[in-house]
């Protein structure tokens, strides 16, 4: 029994020493370890040149450099370059790069800054789409020309870049090659009106630092637009007299002679419906227009500014000229009824309201006529030029502006007052006179 517990005794004694050195070794072992895991923690790693590479930094066997980073997304990003810096030479049979440091300086001071890197990868046509998708409930003219825009970009090379990537100088090169391929100055007036706000989005959402399009049209492409003057007092008159007297075209003698007094816009004008034309106060509402779409959908929409909407008092002249319109208006076999209006004034050969095109045509054609009968010329007029007569005629005959502003449905004074940029030496001569007889 003695030795039996001897025996145990020993048995305990020798398992206890191999368990006390078990864990002795397993405490070197580790501290070995941390001892040699600090050494290559402090040791730098190095390319193949030897020269020290930084956090993020490796070279693959390849001799590709390469550079780990987590976006402001939180997402693990990767740049290469087979170069380190700016100063190495290219390997051979490699295209020209960046050094890997530099577009490490670019990315860094970005994430700093809190700029998506890349552009968050954005072509210039996708931001455009991306900031007309945000513009809801815009007339259709303006979606139209949204439309036009795009169709532009799309086929341009410069759609394709990166916005990150486009600078001030790449924004003008564009649009001066869009006016040397033949677009007109109107055209690349609109393209920037759109593409300058959708960069400027970009930088509000800190994709981009600047707006590259943030500079003067006028500055880098030639303004060729033909501005649409006012004609002369005689022209008019000649005009007028000429639709008045002839067999075919004096059936527009009304219409015409109403945009030329009026000043309306032609969309207002084509909108007219018989409940606005009130013959008792003399006086025309303006408080809706006629528009029609590419797809030749008719559409009522509202003025074009808040100011658009307004009370127009009929001349004498006018007043006959509505009663005429009224008394000999088209009477269909079934009134078209557009967004709820009816009665509109002018029909077409299908029952139709006569929009912008149907009044663009027959000034066109009529003039045409004119210039092929008479020696003497008369210039380009549309119900526009018609619309800009009537304003510079109010401006010269000493209206008060405000009213004219009010008259012509204006939101800004400075658009009315524009007006007077058209007068002439002759018209400051008249003027003059004028206050000369008064002193």
């Amino acid at each position: 029994m003695k030795n039996t517990k001897l025996y145990h005794f020993k048995v305990v004694n020798v398992a206890l020493v191999w368990y006390n050195k078990f864990i002795v070794l397993g405490l070197l072992r580790r501290k070995e370890q941390r001892r040699l895991s600090e050494r290559n923690r402090n040791q730098k790693r190095r390319d193949k040149k030897g020269r020290i590479l930084r956090n993020g930094e490796s070279q693959r066997a390849d001799g590709r450099y390469a550079f780990v980073y987590t976006d402001c997304f939180g997402k693990q990003k990767f740049l290469y370059s087979w170069k380190l810096e700016s100063t190495d030479p290219l390997p051979a049979g490699r295209r020209p790069c960046q050094s890997l440091r530099e577009k490490e300086k670019v990315i860094l001071r970005d994430i700093n800054d809190g700029i998506t890197p890349y552009g968050d990868n954005l072509t210039v046509l996708e931001l455009v789409k991306k900031y007309i998708g945000q513009k809801t409930g815009v007339r259709h003219n303006t979606r139209a020309n949204y439309n036009f825009v795009i169709n532009i970009i799309k086929k341009e090379e410069f759609g394709a870049l990166r916005i990150d990537k486009v600078k001030l100088s790449d924004a003008k090169a564009w649009l001066i090659k869009l006016q040397a391929d033949g677009r007109g100055y109107s055209t690349i007036h609109s393209v920037r009106g759109v593409v300058r706000p959708a960069f400027q989005m970009a930088v509000d959402d800190d994709l981009i630092r600047k707006n590259p399009f943030e500079f003067q049209l006028c500055t880098v492409v030639v303004n060729d637009s033909v501005t649409r003057e006012a004609i002369t007092r005689k022209q008019e008159r000649k005009f007028l007299e000429f639709i008045k007297n002839d067999e075919h075209y004096k059936r527009y003698y009304d219409g015409m002679f109403i945009l030329f007094k009026t000043g309306l816009r032609i969309s207002e004008f084509c909108g007219l419906t018989l409940s606005d034309i009130d013959f008792e106060e003399k006086q025309i509402s303006v408080n809706h227009q006629l528009q029609r779409t590419r797809d030749m959908k008719y559409v009522i929409e509202d003025t074009k500014t808040s100011s658009g909407t307004r009370i127009i008092p009929m001349t004498e002249e006018v007043y006959e000229c509505f009663k005429r319109i009224v008394e000999n208006r088209k009477k269909p076999k079934k009134e078209p009824v557009i967004d709820g209006y009816k009665g509109f004034l002018f029909l077409d050969k299908k029952d139709m309201p006569e929009v912008a095109l149907h009044w663009e045509k027959h000034f066109e054609w009529a003039l045409a006529k004119h210039n092929r009968i008479y020696k003497e010329q008369l210039p380009k007029i549309t119900p526009h030029v018609c619309r800009h007569t009537y304003c510079s005629n109010m401006a010269k005959s000493g209206m008060n502006p405000k009213t004219l502003q009010y008259l012509m449905g204006h939101s800004d004074i400075g658009v009315t007052l524009n007006t007077y940029t058209h007068l002439g030496a002759e018209d400051a001569k008249e003027e003059l006179g004028k206050y000369a007889k008064m002193a």
